[in-house]
């Protein structure tokens, strides 16, 4: 069967930045094994499949090793697709997700993605993350993910993981975000994923559907901006709306071909 295959850099607007997305547009879905298969051989963080039903997008996210519930860039390099490339009419595109509907926005080539809120809680750390960190965090909290929050932009960019030790726990679908008020934005973040193929994802906007909140929460302000420090680098514009947040960004395409799977 051969599908057609578009790649994306998602929240940025320049190639080679932000995060990278596979898409691939379906007919009707195809067995989830082939689906991972397909992922895996991208090789990229996410790979986002969709099937179109007119009114709404059935939309689903794999990583080279599970499906996700939830994928930020994955869903804006989608909407992109449609938008930029498969010329969807409608500026407002409604996704069928596993983390229920979701609502992409499209202004003057900004997507805006309507998340749910997702508030993380005091927690405490599993020795196994806590001893894989080079740098300990001040406070621990958790939602889908741990979150761990620093006192400088600069612990941020100084964290290393100890990668034996961290891949010995296990957070499907979750991972743990690092964060702290930014030098010239409002914060910054990274993210990183135990017994993953790719250990620091580029861009997370999944991550902010808790990083959004906390951040309003402590900031006392609703509309903020965002960098994720990895080496790609991505940037976002992000609004707290009580249950949901708004999370907002460009992209860019990188290559349009075909795969076959068989």
């Amino acid at each position: 069967m051969k599908l057609e295959l578009y790649q994306i850099d998602a929240f940025t607007d320049k190639i080679f930045g932000g995060n990278p997305a596979c898409v691939v547009p379906l007919k009707d879905w195809l067995p989830d094994e082939i689906l991972l298969k397909i992922a895996k051989e991208n090789a990229v963080a996410e790979t986002a499949f969709f099937v179109n039903k007119g009114d709404t997008i059935h939309l689903r996210w794999f990583t080279p090793d599970i499906e996700m519930d939830l994928c930020g860039h994955a869903t804006l390099a989608t909407a992109h697709c449609l938008k930029s490339i498969l010329n969807y009419p409608k500026d407002q595109i409604i996704f069928e997700t596993l983390s229920g509907d979701l609502t992409v926005l499209v202004k003057h080539d900004v997507y805006h993605l309507d998340f749910p809120s997702r508030m993380p809680t005091v927690s405490e750390l599993p020795e196994a993350i806590k001893n894989s960190l080079n740098i300990q965090p001040k406070e621990v909290y958790k939602s889908r993910d741990y979150v761990l929050v620093y006192d400088t932009e600069q612990d941020i960019k100084n964290i290393k993981i100890n990668r034996q030790l961290f891949d010995t726990i296990n957070l499907d679908p979750g991972g743990v975000i690092v964060t702290a008020k930014g030098e010239n934005c409002d914060f910054v973040s990274r993210f990183f994923t135990p017994q993953a193929s790719i250990l620091e994802d580029p861009v997370t906007g999944s991550a902010h559907c808790s990083l959004i909140p906390f951040w309003s929460s402590r900031l006392k302000k609703n509309e903020l901006h965002a960098i994720q420090m990895s080496d790609r680098v991505g940037t976002l514009r992000c609004q707290n709306k009580k249950d949901r947040v708004i999370i907002s960004g460009q992209a860019k395409t990188y290559s349009i071909g075909n795969l076959w799977t068989e």
